[in-house]
């Protein structure tokens, strides 16, 4: 059975997990969350790029082996994702925002992008915006408020929805556009009230089935069934559940046992 990692600054991740799981339920899952720096969506390029080579260095160490790791995380993936494949012979499967299905899918051909500072700002995310919709609007929306309110959600189910209203409000989100790019992996956790809380006519996208599709493709590359077979041990693993690590204990009472605390520091 394939080991597969998915590493996040926080929970968001976790809505990538959910598609992979769906499609490869007979994997073994570790799930990584550096939340002592959470949002990455404030950090610097050079800090995250840090944080991943710390990444490597600690699964070679602690965790291997590692069959493919998802860095599920837009800042992430379009700050780090080249620096951090250089470092390692594991596939690496990163995430961006799905603003080509989205332009695609346009029929006003106007268009969001919903993400945090660092993503939406950064020049990789330019250059999809350039590639891919050249012929939409594109409008740039920035929030890392919706990372806060997705890990209230995730961790204690409920959500402030004064404070959702309030946050959607001062996005002011223009009436033209038909689809929202939900260009943070925690956007869609909280993707119901989220769509609750603007026009109707919006619809809202990420990049989760895509990721899962690729993950499925280059495991199939390596020869790697999706099927059980015979387990590897792995050094800190449990296998047939997902394997939950944190760089920070949370913020928020933890429904879950078992998330064991690292350091990305050493």
């Amino acid at each position: 059975m394939p080991h597969i990692l998915v590493f996040d600054s926080g929970i968001g991740g976790t809505s990538v997990l959910e598609h992979i799981r769906a499609v490869l339920p007979h994997a073994d899952y570790s799930y990584v969350m550096d939340n002592v720096l959470l949002p990455y969506g404030l950090q610097s390029q050079q800090t995250i790029q840090q944080r991943l080579a710390a990444l490597i260095k600690w699964l070679d160490r602690d965790l291997h082996p590692v069959d493919i790791i998802v860095i599920a995380c837009n800042t992430a993936s379009t700050y780090a994702l080249e620096s951090t494949r250089q470092l390692t012979s594991i596939p690496i499967v990163g995430v961006v925002p799905a603003i080509k299905p989205a332009a695609i899918a346009s029929r006003s051909r106007h268009i969001g992008l919903l993400a945090t500072p660092a993503t939406s700002g950064n020049t990789y995310t330019q250059q999809l915006i350039t590639q891919f919709a050249n012929e939409c609007q594109v409008d740039l929306y920035q929030s890392t408020k919706l990372v806060e309110l997705a890990e209230q959600f995730y961790w204690s189910g409920e959500i402030d929805r004064e404070q959702l209203a309030a946050e959607i409000k001062q996005l002011e989100l223009a009436a033209g556009l038909d689809h929202l790019v939900l260009g943070c992996t925690h956007f869609p956790i909280i993707a119901k009230p989220l769509s609750e809380a603007i026009s109707e006519s919006v619809t809202l996208i990420d990049s989760g089935a895509a990721i899962a599709r690729r993950v499925t493709s280059l495991l199939a590359q390596g020869g790697m069934a999706e099927e059980p077979g015979v387990p590897v041990q792995c050094n800190g693993v449990e296998l047939g559940v997902t394997n939950w690590y944190a760089t920070a204990t949370q913020a928020y009472n933890i429904d879950r046992p078992g998330v064991r605390l690292i350091s990305l520091d050493r």
